[in-house]
């Protein structure tokens, strides 16, 4: 039976590498991204049928219609990841960047929140899937400077574990995704040390492998893993001094 899986934030990054492993797999897709003609250009490199729809996942409306289309077309997905996200440099401070705050977290919570959404009732009730949401290692620990990243990330994960517990014993599993550094244009402007940086299809091969088993919880690679145990366990007067001496992601990105 062909495999069903649909991938929010498609049309460059993490998203365009997850498309491109699951097409190599035979997959019927369904893609969405906020720039149409990027996911046309990923859709059209695709080996395997790709159904897409330009949208912004914080359109709850949009993508409950955009479901309900492909449902029809492909059936109810095996596999739904949610991994569209934005980040950029933030302080509490600075007026204009309280817009880009309420950006970062609509996109990377409450849009993992509208992707999941259309197809949760349904899969309980067929008794299977796969939720999985990308998180990342910054939201183990505030990061001085991505205030909203690492916030947004934080929250993503409490999230997810609540859904997980709701669907415990349904059959449906979530999978909390939380990866390190990974070549993409959301790390290309970092201009600050990225230990264990990973190439992107290797990233999309290990977290599809993640997906795969069914793990409530993984760090890709697990290097990261074992950095954000020890950043969890350092006390927050180290931490804070270590902290404070890290690289900053640049503010003022386009979002």
């Amino acid at each position: 039976m062909t495999p069903r899986v649909w991938i929010s934030g498609a049309s460059s990054g993490l998203g365009a590498a997850l498309a491109r492993h699951y097409a190599a797999q035979g997959a019927h897709l369904g893609l969405t991204a906020r720039h149409g003609e990027r996911l046309r250009e990923v859709a059209a490199t695709l080996p395997a049928r790709a159904e897409i729809y330009p949208l912004d996942v914080t359109d709850a409306e949009a993508m409950r219609g955009a479901a309900r289309d492909f449902i029809a077309r492909a059936g109810l997905p095996d596999i739904v990841i949610a991994n569209a996200g934005v980040s950029v440099g933030t302080l509490t401070e600075e007026a204009d960047d309280l817009d880009a705050f309420a950006r970062v977290m609509a996109v990377n919570v409450q849009g993992a929140v509208n992707t999941f959404h259309p197809f949760v009732a349904a899969m309980r009730q067929r008794g299977s899937g796969r939720l999985a949401g990308i998180a990342s290692v910054a939201g183990v620990r505030g990061l001085p400077g991505a205030g909203a990243y690492s916030a947004s990330k934080a929250a993503l994960i409490s999230y997810l574990e609540s859904l997980r517990v709701e669907l415990r014993g349904s059959g449906v599993r979530v999978v909390t995704v939380a990866p390190g550094y990974i070549a993409t244009p959301m790390t290309a402007v970092n201009k600050y040390p990225m230990p264990f940086m990973l190439p992107v299809d290797v990233a999309a091969r290990r977290i599809a492998r993640v997906i795969e088993r069914g793990a409530s919880f993984a760090v890709v690679p697990w290097p990261m893993g074992v950095v954000a145990r020890l950043m969890r366990l350092l006390p927050n007067g180290l931490f804070d001094a270590l902290a404070a001496r890290s690289g900053r992601k640049p503010r003022g990105l386009k979002l």
